[in-house]
């Protein structure tokens, strides 16, 4: 039978084919992952420009299952992402490639608003030629700004304060319009910090740990005071599938963590849990260096439409955060050693 002809067959009978950009970096494996688990029929095609912070790695088992296809490209690339939709009948988008880390985005803040905004804009073109099913877009809590005290709803107002969060928030502009203008089904992601086992090391979890584990200090940029929310990536993708199933079109969601922790004292736990002891002095691990621009002091999310939907994080930090730093250990190697090593600061968020 022709591949075009069993493909049709296969949506006929409520197959789909499911594209995630950004599928070789730490939260897209963990996405594609779970797909592969809960809808083993269905094909799962992953886009990743393979940067420096993805690995094919994060993905090899699924490397010779035949549902399973990674395609090497740049979401950037309109002639490639046109080519893309134009053979692979696909039928849902999670759209997570990006560039994220909050330090870079100081220095390169055009190429931070030309891959995060327009690379969405590429996406979503083909994606509404191709009238894709859903466009699940993965954004940040970053767009909200910080607060002291009040949670965040989905109707509060966007107040970026970096170029990595204003490029977010324009492209949710951007995956907006179409569902304003079109109807074109779309969903945006709002969630807070992730983490877990393969996340590359210039966020901060896995950079204390990876300075730790060279018995380096862990880089605390400014006072140390800023707190941040963090979510077990298996959480994470949970909560992506459930909007996956259950999501209204046109809405926005926030994932968020119920577990919060100043940095400093995040830099403090992990100094007692990779050193094993209880006999040192913590704050002798810890390296004050100068703060960035511009340092959101916390990012609170009101969650209750992602719990009306039936999802609430399951892992509680310390079983999270002992299996993070479990793989880590047994997993030294994973990305270079030269991540760990310099002597940049760390990065909250």
């Amino acid at each position: 039978m022709p591949s075009g002809t069993c493909n049709d067959l296969k949506q006929q009978l409520g197959y789909k084919t499911v594209l995630v950009t950004g599928g070789a970096g730490f939260i897209g494996s963990h996405l594609i992952i779970l797909l592969a688990v809960k809808y083993p029929l269905w094909r799962i095609i992953n886009v990743d420009s393979l940067d420096y912070c993805s690995s094919l790695k994060n993905l090899k088992c699924l490397e010779n299952t035949c549902t399973y296809k990674f395609i090497q490209g740049d979401i950037c690339n309109q002639y490639f992402i046109n080519h893309l939709f134009s053979t692979e009948n696909i039928n849902i988008v999670f759209h997570g490639a990006a560039l994220s880390h909050v330090e870079n985005s100081f220095l390169y803040p055009s190429q931070f608003m030309y891959v995060n905004a327009e690379g969405t804009s590429f996406l979503l073109q083909a994606a509404f030629a191709a009238r894709v099913e859903k466009f699940i877009y993965m954004s940040t809590d970053e767009v909200y700004g910080d607060s002291l005290e009040k949670d965040f709803d989905e109707l509060c107002p966007k107040r970026p304060t970096n170029p990595y969060s204003k490029s977010k928030a324009v492209a949710e502009n951007i995956v907006m319009s179409y569902w304003e203008n079109h109807k074109f089904p779309v969903i945006i992601t709002r969630s807070n910090n992730v983490y877990g086992p393969r996340q590359y090391y210039e966020k901060v979890i896995p950079r204390f740990i990876g300075l730790l584990q060279q018995d380096q200090k862990c880089t605390i940029q400014g006072t140390g005071l800023q707190s941040r929310h963090f979510l077990y990536v298996d959480d994470a993708a949970e909560a992506f599938l459930m909007l996956m199933e259950r999501g209204i079109m046109g809405e926005i969601y926030n994932i968020g963590a119920t577990f919060e922790i100043p940095v400093i004292q995040l830099a403090r736990e992990l100094v007692k849990m990779v050193k094993n002891t209880s006999n040192i002095e913590l704050d002798d691990w810890l390296l004050f260096v100068e703060d960035r621009p511009v340092s959101d002091l916390r990012y609170p999310l009101n969650s209750d439409k992602m719990h009306k939907l039936g999802w609430k994080p399951k892992v509680p930090w310390k079983e999270g955060i002992r299996k993070t730093i479990k793989w880590y250990e047994e997993n030294t190697c994973y990305w270079p050693v030269r991540t760990a090593t310099n002597r940049n600061p760390s990065c909250a968020s």
